[in-house]
């Protein structure tokens, strides 16, 4: 089966080999017994290339469930076997509140003082990047645009973004007592998180306005925005001190969710194919725990 996923997906029996790192003419002979097993063709080779026949097709997909299973459970298997691991690797999305981070890691310390700790704060694809590139063991990641049949995700709880500006921003006085039209926005440079990954390539995420400034960090982010460069959306919890001291007003529009407030779910995630240490276990555990639902 690994030998049929191998080819398929990269499109040649010559590549599939080079993939599983086996002589060609040993790939040609697993996947003939594997059609003779079956009692029908995985691929035409008809043709210059091998291509997926209907029940190729069909199947292939099963073989990829079943290949994710059997990893899942070997993962299992080492993991029950090993001893506490030497560091915990993490990447948390930047949207995702870091003092229930730091209150996690805490807990898992006490329990675990020789572990080293390895954490990354990255916005978008960042996260679930880091767990596809093996860059760390565990990931937080928020909202339904980055999914992998690789991961493991588990709902931790809801992240409010709300819309803001800075006090002294036109449209801040454009949004006393009144919901803001797309053209209002439109009018206004809105500052915009960038993906690090390849993974949103050709996509943008809640980008209304056609005057932008991209910046890399949420902080850079959140800086500009309270300078009166332009508006932009931030996690409740970042800005409710600034919001309370009135040096931020929130935008309310249609176009940014109720009164401006966009909920998004956040989701702790793993390769279900890499074993979780007692360390990586304990951080789960505390990280669950503490992350309940925040009000708006």
């Amino acid at each position: 089966m690994r030998v049929f996923v191998a080819v398929a997906n990269s499109g040649s029996f010559r590549a599939g080999a080079g993939k599983v790192a086996r002589v060609q003419s040993a790939v040609s002979h697993a996947i003939a017994n594997l059609e003779a097993e079956l009692g029908i063709a995985l691929f035409d080779r008809s043709g210059h290339r091998p291509v997926l026949t209907p029940e190729g097709r069909a199947l292939l997909a099963n073989a990829r469930d079943i290949l994710l299973r059997v990893d899942a459970m070997r993962a299992r298997a080492r993991g029950l076997g090993e001893g506490v691991e030497p560091e915990l690797s993490l990447v948390i999305d930047t949207l995702f509140p870091l003092e229930q981070v730091g209150a996690a890691l805490t807990e898992m310390r006490a329990e675990y003082p020789s572990v080293a700790i390895r954490l990354s704060i990255e916005p978008l694809g960042g996260p679930v990047a880091g767990l596809l590139e093996q860059r760390c063991q565990l990931a937080v990641t928020v909202g339904e645009d980055f999914r992998d049949p690789r991961l493991e995700l588990r709902a931790l709880s809801a992240v409010p973004v709300v819309t803001v500006v800075a006090a002294g921003h036109p449209l801040a006085r454009q949004a006393e007592g009144r919901t803001l039209a797309i053209s209002d926005l439109a009018d206004h440079l809105q500052i915009v998180l960038t993906d690090p990954t390849p993974l949103s390539e050709g996509r943008d995420f809640g980008v209304i306005s056609p005057q932008t400034c991209r910046v890399n960090t949420q902080e850079t982010k959140l800086a500009l925005i309270r300078a009166g460069l332009g508006w932009g959306r931030l996690p409740l919890w970042e800005v409710e001190r600034h919001l309370a001291e009135k040096q931020l007003v929130r935008l309310a529009s249609h176009a940014l969710g109720r009164s401006g407030l966009l909920v998004s779910e956040s989701y702790l995630a793993h390769r279900i194919d890499a074993p979780l240490g007692p360390a990586a276990r304990a951080f789960a555990q505390s990280l669950m725990q503490l992350s309940g639902p925040r009000s708006p």
